[in-house]
């Protein structure tokens, strides 16, 4: 045998297994430090045996066997070592007071119907009837919010011809809920197919609505997805069925009675609810807050979801390469990842992204540092109500619509669907806790929080509707969702898409679908 002698370290660049085998065909015999520090104990042992061996035709064959069974469990290990960060599931305690030290939370689901009163309706019109007007500027359209001329309108349909108890059969058309969870009832729909033709598959899809929406946003898309036969939607194999969940402090989820309530919050307490429901995977959709409440299931217990589909990303435009991007998009949109699209979409850049974001994001600032001081007044009027919330559908749905009289609402939706979500958060007085939500979640530093350090790894689809507040090209969303597999520009349409454009956004969701089960 060799006698074993000690070398200088060569740089680690030089300490491949390709040299190592070079230097045992020639009899030399050298300390590999970066294997002893990079393998446990045992690879050392391994290598020591190999070292031991003369140079002969005996093991001529056996060195380099074992160079390559050594440099393949190398690979495994670094391999092993790359693991996909997640976000820690945790716990929480939304109820009033203290968590119960003893007793387990009641986890049946209990059938829900919404009902109403004469009281409850004779209210209302009450409060109607002595609401009062300031006269808008001439020729303001909804350049000032909403249109006091217009808002009679809607008050005086809202007060005569609006049927709220035809509305609230409407909404239990589809099976309520409330489950509780983490110290607070939690409000869902649960729509399954009426029936499955041989060979189509259900999967399960959680939809998150968003602000100033609700669950009612999704009555159009529903029976699309649950149906998609009967209303001429190319499908494939795949049917849904569909969960829509309430918020906590939205409509008829019981508001969280502890400060901190955020989407993680959220996220987590939806993934109860669908593994409550028996669900081991399943898919998940959202725009607005519903985005990044399904962005962060999936970064939270990303082997639960098979796939995220949304139809808004958040993201932030820092850092010199985006700078830089910005800079040279408009000239050279192929060099630094755009498309014609995207350019048509994005500029003139200041106008877009700077100047129409401050425009409709007064709300924002608001709610995200003394929401209870206008929460207060929206509260107690539901005028008042009416325009805060009815305003957003105006200018999120099509930014033109800021220059006409009636905000375009009509050419988009019908006053009793725009109503009938107004209601829900009159009835249920959850105005407030929703608005809450924004300062819960703009409290800290978005940096420091865990999501922003956290890509998203499962199969992602991005619907980009053209009317949608701010316009993220796929080149910027893949910094963070890393597995993009479908990406579509939408011909029309805006921010509330289920709500306004439900076929475009069912066909969407199952060409997504179809495509990771074919993965």
């Amino acid at each position: 045998m060799y006698e074993r002698v000690s070398v200088p370290k060569r740089k680690p660049a030089e300490e491949t297994p390709a040299l190592l085998y070079s230097e045992l065909q020639q009899g030399k015999e050298e300390q590999t430090g970066m294997w002893q520090e990079v393998l446990p104990n045992a690879w050392e042992s391994i290598l020591s045996r190999i070292r031991s061996f003369q140079y002969s035709q005996k093991n001529a064959v056996l060195v380099p066997v074992a160079a390559v069974g050594v440099g393949g469990m190398l690979a495994c290990w670094l391999m092993s070592r790359r693991k996909i960060k997640s976000i820690e599931m945790g716990d929480g305690w939304w109820g009033s007071g203290e968590k119960p030290v003893k007793g387990k939370e009641d986890e049946s689901i209990r059938s829900f119907k919404i009902e109403t009163s004469d009281e409850e309706i004779e209210d209302l019109h009450r409060r109607l009837d002595q609401a009062r007007y300031a006269p808008p500027l001439e020729g303001a359209a909804f350049n000032y919010g909403f249109n006091s001329d217009y808002l009679q309108k809607v008050v005086a349909y809202w007060r005569n011809k609006f049927d709220w108890r035809k509305q609230v059969e409407i909404l239990n058309k589809y099976p309520h809920f409330h489950t509780t969870i983490e110290g607070i009832d939690i409000h869902f729909i649960h729509v399954k197919p009426s029936y499955v033709p041989h060979g189509k598959a259900v999967q399960p899809l959680l939809m998150v609505h968003g602000w100033p929406g609700s669950f009612y946003e999704f009555y159009k898309i529903i029976p699309l997805l649950t149906d998609p036969t009967k209303y001429g939607l190319d499908s494939g194999d795949v049917v849904f069925e569909v969960i829509c969940p309430s918020i906590p402090g939205y409509g008829f989820s019981e508001a969280p009675h502890q400060q901190g309530f955020d989407t993680l919050a959220t996220a987590r307490i939806f993934h109860k609810l669908m593994k409550r429901l028996g669900f081991k995977e399943y898919y998940v959709q959202g725009g607005d807050w519903g985005s990044r409440v399904t962005t962060n299931m999936s970064q939270m217990l990303p082997q639960s979801v098979k796939g995220l589909h949304l139809n808004l990303v958040f993201i932030s435009v820092r850092g010199l390469k985006k700078v830089i991007q910005v800079m040279l998009g408009a000239y050279l949109p192929w060099l630094v990842g755009f498309t014609r699209e995207d350019v048509r979409r994005m500029y003139p850049f200041m106008q877009k992204n700077v100047f129409d974001i401050l425009r409709e994001s007064g709300y924002l600032h608001i709610q995200a540092t003394k929401p209870d001081t206008a929460g207060c007044g929206l509260n107690d009027s539901p005028v008042g109500l009416a325009a805060y919330i009815l305003e957003k559908f105006s200018t999120w749905t099509d930014k033109s619509f800021l220059h006409k009289d009636n905000g375009g609402l009509e050419s988009k939706y019908s006053l009793d669907d725009l109503l009938t979500n107004v209601m829900i958060y009159w009835v249920t007085a959850s105005i407030v806790p929703s608005m809450r939500y924004y300062k819960e979640n703009f409290a800290r530093d978005p940096g420091l929080i865990a999501d922003s350090r956290v890509g998203v790894y499962v199969p992602t689809a991005i619907a980009a509707f053209p009317q949608e507040i701010a316009h993220t090209p796929q080149v910027w969303a893949k910094n963070t969702f890393k597995n993009i597999v479908h990406y579509s520009y939408m011909p029309r349409g805006g921010h509330f898409a289920a709500f306004e454009e439900p076929k475009l956004l069912a066909q969407d969701i199952f060409h997504f679908v179809r495509k990771v089960e074919q993965l």
